[in-house]
């Protein structure tokens, strides 16, 4: 069961925490170089005798910005602040007396948007939210010193992330783009940020166009790894 799992030593969810965080900066070193090659691109106007018209940080090209390379998918700079924002306090070690999680996948513009590690945990200061994230399966961990409700929403603050019925981050609904929300495999109603969190949750958000959703399977379960 998972309220049963046993906690690793503190010096090894450190290593760990560490480690991933190394490798949460490395993929935005990464992103911010690609994106300077594209500007530079953009700059020559030509790509193999193709004109390129916009570039993607331009924002006169759409009302709906395209999902890839936008920062607000990265883990928030101020962690305390996101959490704060989500109506949570920060612990000074994982609780115990609410153990549960959720998975999260998320597909903007018919790509996968990665959830990523570290969402509610400030390395530094080493405190944590009851509602974060580990690394970048999507898993959400609800480790909690009493019993309560958390929302889709409130982790989506503190991913700084916004989220409605009509607007996930900077991308928001229109004439042709939508925004759906499926939990186990079933289209939701309502605000999706008021959906609260149950044990082991398959939540998929897909924002997009009729063809970008048409490639899209979303699953109706999450296989959980032994322990979760």
């Amino acid at each position: 069961m998972a309220g049963q799992s046993k906690k690793p030593a503190a010096a090894d969810r450190r290593a760990r925490i560490a480690e991933q965080q190394a490798a949460e900066r490395a993929r935005e070193r990464r992103n911010k170089i690609l994106m300077g090659v594209g500007a530079a691109v953009v700059a020559a106007g030509v790509i193999g005798g193709v004109v390129v018209a916009v570039s993607s940080n331009d924002k006169t090209a759409s009302a709906n910005p395209s999902a890839t390379g936008n920062a607000h998918w990265a883990v928030p700079s101020n962690t305390d602040a996101a959490v704060k924002a989500a109506g949570l306090s920060m612990l000074t070690a994982e609780g115990t007396t609410m153990h549960i999680h959720a998975h999260l996948d998320v597909w903007a513009d018919g790509q996968k948007i990665t959830v990523p590690g570290l969402v509610g945990i400030n390395e530094t200061a080493q405190t944590i939210s009851p509602l974060h994230t580990h690394d970048t399966s999507g898993v959400i961990h609800i480790e909690s010193p009493k019993v309560q409700d958390f929302t889709l929403g409130q982790f989506t603050t503190e991913w700084n992330v916004p989220l409605s019925a009509d607007q996930i981050g900077a991308l928001k609904t229109d004439a042709t783009h939508t925004l759906k929300v499926y939990v186990n495999g079933k289209q939701t109603t309502g605000d999706p940020s008021k959906l609260v969190l149950h044990a082991h949750d398959e939540i998929a958000i897909v924002y997009g166009t009729a063809s970008e959703d048409a490639s899209i399977q979303v699953p109706s379960s999450y296989t959980w790894p032994s322990g979760l």
